[in-house]
């Protein structure tokens, strides 16, 4: 059950990452959940790390879409090369 509601917490964090970031982001379901789970993970630990929030605050889920923005921009970046 932990497995489907990552990726179901994933999917909902990659489509507001990809609604909040202007431009176009033409990719698939699975690109979109990988970069939202992405920016879980970089929210959680990196949040969690500089003392932002504890787990299981509302500022996860906020973070989280902050991160998957980040890693929306830097994989624009990378493949605009």
């Amino acid at each position: 059950m932990d497995i489907i509601s990552t990726v179901v917490i994933g999917l909902l964090v990659g489509l507001i990452a990809r609604f909040v970031k202007p431009g176009d982001d033409s990719m698939g379901w699975i690109k979109t959940i990988l970069f939202g789970i992405g920016g879980s993970l970089l929210a959680t630990y990196g949040g969690q790390a500089l003392g932002l929030y504890r787990a299981g605050q509302g500022a996860g889920f906020i973070g989280s879409v902050v991160g998957a923005v980040i890693l929306l921009f830097v994989a624009a970046r990378l493949g605009s090369k």
